[in-house]
Protein backbone atom coordinates (compact mmCIF):
# COMPACT_ATOMS: atom_id res chain seq x y z
CA UNK A 1 0.00 0.00 0.00
CA UNK A 2 1.30 3.73 -1.22
CA UNK A 3 1.32 6.35 1.73
CA UNK A 4 -1.15 8.47 0.06
CA UNK A 5 -3.64 5.60 0.74
CA UNK A 6 -3.01 4.44 4.10
CA UNK A 7 -3.17 8.31 4.56
CA UNK A 8 -6.86 8.28 3.25
CA UNK A 9 -7.62 5.43 5.56
CA UNK A 10 -6.54 7.12 8.40
CA UNK A 11 -8.23 10.62 7.52
CA UNK A 12 -11.81 8.43 7.53
CA UNK A 13 -10.98 6.70 10.62
CA UNK A 14 -13.60 7.65 13.83
CA UNK A 15 -11.79 7.26 17.05
CA UNK A 16 -12.57 6.99 20.84
CA UNK A 17 -10.38 8.11 22.87
CA UNK A 18 -10.32 6.87 26.74
CA UNK A 19 -8.20 8.59 29.24
CA UNK A 20 -9.63 10.31 32.81
CA UNK A 21 -6.64 12.87 31.99
CA UNK A 22 -7.53 15.64 29.96
CA UNK A 23 -3.66 16.49 29.47
CA UNK A 24 -2.98 13.18 28.10
CA UNK A 25 -6.67 13.44 25.97
CA UNK A 26 -5.11 16.32 24.06
CA UNK A 27 -1.73 15.12 23.91
CA UNK A 28 -3.37 11.85 22.19
CA UNK A 29 -5.36 13.94 20.21
CA UNK A 30 -2.53 15.98 18.82
CA UNK A 31 -0.80 13.49 17.81
CA UNK A 32 -3.69 11.60 15.78
CA UNK A 33 -4.86 14.94 14.18
CA UNK A 34 -0.78 15.32 13.12
CA UNK A 35 -1.15 12.15 11.14
CA UNK A 36 -4.16 12.77 9.69
CA UNK A 37 -7.30 11.74 11.90
CA UNK A 38 -9.70 14.18 11.58
CA UNK A 39 -12.70 12.58 14.05
CA UNK A 40 -11.58 11.82 17.83
CA UNK A 41 -14.27 11.86 19.91
CA UNK A 42 -13.23 11.85 23.99
CA UNK A 43 -14.45 10.09 27.29
CA UNK A 44 -12.78 10.22 30.84
CA UNK A 45 -13.83 7.40 32.05
CA UNK A 46 -14.84 3.77 31.16
CA UNK A 47 -18.57 4.12 31.90
CA UNK A 48 -18.19 7.82 29.76
CA UNK A 49 -16.87 5.15 27.00
CA UNK A 50 -19.56 2.82 27.07
CA UNK A 51 -21.86 5.24 26.22
CA UNK A 52 -19.97 6.99 23.24
CA UNK A 53 -19.77 3.40 21.82
CA UNK A 54 -23.56 2.72 21.77
CA UNK A 55 -23.59 6.34 20.95
CA UNK A 56 -21.06 7.24 18.14
CA UNK A 57 -19.57 3.77 16.81
CA UNK A 58 -16.27 4.78 16.59
CA UNK A 59 -13.89 2.26 14.18
CA UNK A 60 -11.29 2.47 16.57
CA UNK A 61 -11.05 2.86 20.50
CA UNK A 62 -7.72 4.31 22.00
CA UNK A 63 -8.14 3.52 25.59
CA UNK A 64 -6.03 3.94 29.17
CA UNK A 65 -5.37 1.25 31.70
CA UNK A 66 -5.97 3.06 35.24
CA UNK A 67 -9.14 5.24 35.13
CA UNK A 68 -11.92 5.81 37.87
CA UNK A 69 -15.46 4.06 38.14
CA UNK A 70 -14.40 1.44 35.21
CA UNK A 71 -11.40 0.93 34.29
CA UNK A 72 -9.72 -0.17 30.56
CA UNK A 73 -9.36 -3.51 31.32
CA UNK A 74 -13.36 -3.95 33.05
CA UNK A 75 -14.27 -1.73 29.61
CA UNK A 76 -12.38 -4.37 27.37
CA UNK A 77 -14.23 -7.54 29.38
CA UNK A 78 -17.75 -5.36 28.47
CA UNK A 79 -17.25 -4.69 25.14
CA UNK A 80 -15.72 -8.09 24.13
CA UNK A 81 -18.96 -9.67 24.90
CA UNK A 82 -20.60 -11.06 21.86
CA UNK A 83 -24.87 -11.16 22.37
CA UNK A 84 -24.56 -8.91 25.36
CA UNK A 85 -22.32 -6.25 23.67
CA UNK A 86 -23.62 -4.71 20.30
CA UNK A 87 -19.82 -3.71 18.56
CA UNK A 88 -17.83 -6.78 20.26
CA UNK A 89 -15.04 -6.58 17.29
CA UNK A 90 -14.27 -3.25 17.33
CA UNK A 91 -10.44 -2.51 17.29
CA UNK A 92 -8.67 -1.44 20.73
CA UNK A 93 -4.90 0.07 21.66
CA UNK A 94 -4.47 0.06 25.03
CA UNK A 95 -2.11 2.92 25.46
CA UNK A 96 -0.82 2.82 29.35
CA UNK A 97 1.87 4.25 31.31
CA UNK A 98 2.07 0.88 32.89
CA UNK A 99 4.08 -1.28 30.23
CA UNK A 100 5.11 -4.20 32.99
CA UNK A 101 5.32 -7.67 31.01
CA UNK A 102 2.35 -9.01 32.93
CA UNK A 103 -0.35 -6.24 31.79
CA UNK A 104 1.03 -6.67 28.02
CA UNK A 105 -0.18 -10.10 28.62
CA UNK A 106 -3.36 -9.82 30.36
CA UNK A 107 -4.10 -7.09 27.30
CA UNK A 108 -3.46 -9.33 24.85
CA UNK A 109 -5.68 -12.68 26.97
CA UNK A 110 -8.51 -9.31 27.55
CA UNK A 111 -8.71 -9.52 23.13
CA UNK A 112 -6.54 -6.21 22.74
CA UNK A 113 -5.70 -5.98 19.36
CA UNK A 114 -2.18 -3.70 19.79
CA UNK A 115 -0.37 -2.03 22.77
CA UNK A 116 1.08 1.29 22.91
CA UNK A 117 3.08 2.55 26.13
CA UNK A 118 2.92 6.00 27.31
CA UNK A 119 4.79 8.10 26.01
CA UNK A 120 3.90 7.73 22.60
CA UNK A 121 4.88 8.58 19.32
CA UNK A 122 2.81 10.07 16.49
CA UNK A 123 4.84 7.62 14.18
CA UNK A 124 3.53 4.56 16.99
CA UNK A 125 0.05 5.75 16.65
CA UNK A 126 0.46 5.56 13.25
CA UNK A 127 1.70 2.29 12.46
CA UNK A 128 -0.77 0.51 15.28
CA UNK A 129 -3.69 1.96 13.19
CA UNK A 130 -1.77 1.12 9.62
CA UNK A 131 -1.92 -2.63 11.55
CA UNK A 132 -5.82 -2.65 12.42
CA UNK A 133 -6.83 -1.30 9.13
CA UNK A 134 -4.45 -3.72 6.24
CA UNK A 135 -3.75 -6.39 8.60
CA UNK A 136 -7.20 -7.28 10.38
CA UNK A 137 -7.67 -10.32 12.36
CA UNK A 138 -10.98 -11.81 12.64
CA UNK A 139 -12.46 -12.23 15.67
CA UNK A 140 -12.84 -15.76 17.60
CA UNK A 141 -14.15 -17.43 20.52
CA UNK A 142 -11.36 -19.89 21.78
CA UNK A 143 -13.29 -20.29 25.93
CA UNK A 144 -13.72 -17.71 27.64
CA UNK A 145 -11.40 -15.52 25.13
CA UNK A 146 -12.93 -13.65 22.71
CA UNK A 147 -11.26 -10.65 20.89
CA UNK A 148 -8.81 -10.74 17.72
CA UNK A 149 -6.77 -14.47 16.36
CA UNK A 150 -3.89 -14.14 18.71
CA UNK A 151 -0.75 -13.95 16.24
CA UNK A 152 1.09 -16.05 18.62
CA UNK A 153 0.35 -18.14 21.25
CA UNK A 154 0.13 -16.53 24.72
CA UNK A 155 0.28 -18.32 28.14
CA UNK A 156 -2.84 -18.97 29.52
CA UNK A 157 -4.69 -18.49 26.15
CA UNK A 158 -6.35 -21.90 24.23
CA UNK A 159 -4.43 -22.53 20.99
CA UNK A 160 -6.51 -21.33 18.17
CA UNK A 161 -5.08 -23.81 16.21
CA UNK A 162 -2.75 -23.74 12.69
CA UNK A 163 -6.81 -22.93 10.52
CA UNK A 164 -6.47 -19.32 12.84
CA UNK A 165 -3.28 -18.16 12.33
Amino acid sequence: MQQKQAEVLIQQLHILLVDDSPFMRTIVRGLLNNIGVKSVIEAGDGIAALEKIREDTPDVIILDWEMPLLNGPELVRIVRSPGVFPTPDIPIIMLTAHGEHWRILESVRLGVNEFLCKPVSAKALFERLISILLKPRASVQLGKYYGPVPRVPTPGMPDPGPSAA
